[in-house]
């Protein structure tokens, strides 16, 4: 019988590949059994899905198998579906099978909030994986063919975009630079469609720098982008959604951006939640449990004064990172390091050649600002392939 250590890994999001890559690296030969679980046998770029939801790129550049990432000798990868996670018993059920860990690092990514709003989770379309994005690009282009066949049904080409996050920033800018080319192939006037961004917060981006959100509203309402900021949507219905006091705008095409929660998984295996995260020790383990680390969307942690991180693809890595130093460091029996994050900078794209970002103290915009999202794109495809991934998915134009 082997006491060789077992550690699980579920989902290969950013947290957990980068998890299992710097395992493979840092663990000796036969000093640790690894499993990584994921339900597609790829990785994909969460950050980058927006450009093919849009349809101003290719899904297959936001995506790398897994094979092309770690070693199969270092690491077993099982291709699943987490059904249930017992922490009582150390072990995972798969659809089709069981795991026992010794282990276990949590990333199962997140699921769409929707804050209770009516018919939000039945009508509206979601930015989340390779699958959604194809769907939204080709529902998108169905739109335009459909009020060529009822050229009176302008709510055809009338698109809601929920929440002025990152996510819904960056979806409206490749929008608004699809929209002309659509325009152009489906014979249909620009002046018809219409493009919603609709934001409960009183402001677009919240907690980001206030003059830079000034510039994006500026350059995304010059490319046809239409703001409606400290406006709930009240209820998403088949016809468009209700906003504000009562006012409907009639709609075919609703995109839900508007917020992430943890995985319901965490909450059915026994786990102390907020919306579906775990308040994580300093060392990003769940309460109780020395051996269950969390990561990524199904995580909390706290800043120094007391306010969650947002759960950005940054924060992730970083704490992927920092969870295999911590399960390296607990096999060997050496003390384990406190997670603590290090904002490198926050880039959002507003369309081609438009960007914003704060990064080295300094702000940037308009075409620096897209220099800036690509160099970080290329930065973590360099993390995590090298020289050879960056080469095949990389964007430099």
């Amino acid at each position: 019988m082997s006491s060789i250590p077992k550690i699980v890994i579920l989902g290969a999001g950013y947290g957990g590949v980068l998890t299992s890559l710097r395992l493979q690296k840092e663990l000796n030969y036969n000093e640790a059994d690894v499993t990584l679980v994921n339900k597609h046998d790829y990785h994909y770029i969460t950050t980058h899905l927006h450009m093919p939801a849009a349809g101003t790129d290719n899904p297959e550049n936001a995506r790398v198998n897994i094979s092309k990432l770690i070693d199969e000798f270092k690491i077993d990868f099982v291709k699943s579906t987490v059904v249930q996670i017992r922490p009582q018993d150390r072990k995972v059920i798969l659809e089709d099978g069981t795991l026992s860990y010794d282990y276990l690092v949590i990333g199962l990514g997140g699921e769409p909030e929707t804050f209770g709003i009516p018919g939000l989770a039945e009508n509206a379309l979601s930015i989340r994986s390779i699958n959604s994005v194809r769907l939204i690009r080709e529902h998108i282009e169905y739109q335009f063919a459909r009020f060529k066949r009822e050229p009176h049904r302008t709510d055809y080409l009338t698109f809601v975009v929920g929440g002025a996050g990152f996510t819904g920033i960056e979806f409206v800018g490749e929008l608004a630079t699809r929209v002309p080319e659509l325009c152009k192939q489906f014979d249909v006037d620009p002046a018809l469609v219409k493009i919603y961004n609709i934001e409960a917060a009183p402001t677009a981006l919240p907690g980001f720098d206030p003059e830079l959100v000034q510039y994006a509203m500026e350059t995304l309402t010059k490319k046809g982008v239409t703001f409606k900021i400290g406006t709930a949507i009240k209820e998403c219905t088949p016809d468009g959604v209700v906003v504000g006091v009562g006012e409907e705008i009639k709609a075919q095409t609703v995109v839900w951006t508007g917020g992430i929660r943890g995985n319901r998984l965490i909450e059915e295996a026994g786990f102390e939640t907020m919306r579906g995260r775990v308040k994580v020790d300093e060392f990003m383990r769940a309460p109780g449990h020395e051996n269950i680390f969390i990561l990524g969307d199904n995580a909390l942690v706290f800043n120094p004064e007391g306010r969650p991180y947002p759960p950005t693809a940054q924060i992730a890595m970083q704490a992927g990172m920092n969870c295999a130093h911590n399960l390296v460091a607990s096999i060997r029996n050496q003390p384990l390091k406190p997670f603590v994050f290090h904002n490198k900078g926050v880039v959002a794209s507003l369309g081609k050649g438009e960007g914003i970002g704060v990064a080295f103290g300094r702000k940037y915009k308009g075409r620096t600002g897209a220099w800036l999202k690509k160099i970080v794109d290329l930065r973590y495809l360099f993390i995590i392939g090298g020289i050879p991934l960056v080469l095949r998915k990389g964007k430099f134009l």
